[in-house]
């Protein structure tokens, strides 16, 4: 059972772990940078679904993160609060486990506390002595056949997801240069488009010496955020993420490119999209492949934290078009959502 600060076990499906926000987890004035908490989500996450997929003899396994559904940035946190992450497992297959996050944000100085975020996420057990071999998921008991019943609705629905999204794999974002960047007109999507590279090194993997989900997402996170910079020249929080789909597995030793561009505004959001491409330096007859894509939301904040109006994005070329109106329809979609779970609420 974990105790103290590191967290504590509520029962075999659920686990709390809490961490107080240092300078190193935020942004230049305090706020908690988004990767920072989807790390921590996805370390619960890890926790919880290896251990339930533990619980039964045969080989031992971990659970590797497959998707995380629509993650919505409630309220800011910031340097010196404690963030509370609780996770929860609420349906399995036979070869998946469903995990649902909350993180509460505590301020120690007035005991004053808020969630945060909410996220779902669908991890798959790998087993240790074969990487490509999936285990088999213990079954759990539901409090009712209809919470069984969704959960199953939840799983179809995230597994057509994904396949409709490997449609995108093929989609290239062909680096910009510094000096190309200078020619380039400001809140065009070059001016603003940003890539990292990285090597995976062992502190970035898991025991099966894959990359875990919460690193690529945190390095995700800050690629996004340069890009949402760039155009607006202001503080800038992460808002909400869309499906976060990994696709292929990420070794150790291997070199990614994470690559974001913009692809909508509306007067106080932005839409970036996000690719992960990794590059074996031991495999090379493999070739590069595309590993992880998602789509964050950013909003740009003033000195107190109050919401400005968003630079227009300026479209180049029909590709651009394209790509904004399929970002407009998602923003459509995400804001009558957010309209109805507020009228259920009420």
């Amino acid at each position: 059972m974990l105790r103290g600060p590191v967290g504590k076990m509520l029962s075999r499906l659920a686990i709390i772990t809490s961490r107080i926000m240092g300078p190193d987890d935020a942004n230049i004035v305090g706020n908690v940078h988004g990767g920072t908490i989807l790390k921590m989500i996805e370390d619960a996450g890890c926790i919880i679904g290896t251990r339930h997929c533990n619980t039964q003899t045969g080989d031992r396994c971990v659970a590797a993160l497959a998707r995380v559904e629509r993650t919505d940035f409630l309220y800011p946190m910031f340097i010196g609060e404690v963030a509370h992450v609780s996770a929860e497992i609420t349906y399995t297959s036979k070869h998946s486990v469903e995990v649902q996050v909350n993180v509460l944000s505590e301020n120690i100085l007035t005991g004053a506390k808020k969630v945060t975020n909410k996220a779902t996420l669908w991890y798959v057990p790998l087993s240790l002595r074969n990487v490509d071999k999936i285990i088999e998921v213990p079954p759990i008991e539901y409090t009712s056949t209809e919470s069984e019943e969704l959960g199953k609705k939840r799983y179809e629905a995230q597994k057509l997801e994904r396949m409709e999204t490997k449609e995108r794999n093929g989609e290239v974002i062909t680096p910009i240069s510094f000096p190309e960047r200078h020619t380039k007109e400001p809140y065009t999507v070059g001016f603003s488009q940003s890539s990292l590279i990285h090597l995976i090194g062992p502190s970035d993997c898991t025991l099966h010496g894959f990359v875990h989900g919460g690193v690529t997402m945190k390095l995700m996170d800050e690629v996004a955020g340069i890009v949402a910079a760039r155009h607006c020249k202001t503080n800038i929080v992460t808002a909400s993420v869309d499906a976060i789909n990994f696709h292929r597995k990420i070794k150790k030793g291997c070199v990614i490119t994470i690559s974001g561009r913009m692809t909508f505004t509306s007067n106080k959001s932005m839409e970036i999209e996000v690719f992960v491409d990794a590059d074996s330096l031991l495999e090379t007859d493999k070739g590069k492949y595309r590993a992880v894509t998602a789509f964050f939301t950013y909003i740009s904040l003033d000195k107190e934290n109050k919401p400005l109006p968003v630079p227009p994005l300026k479209l180049e070329g029909e590709e651009e078009q394209k790509r904004f109106e399929e970002g407009k329809a998602r923003y459509l979609q995400n804001k009558a959502k957010r309209l109805a779970d507020k009228e259920l609420k009420q």
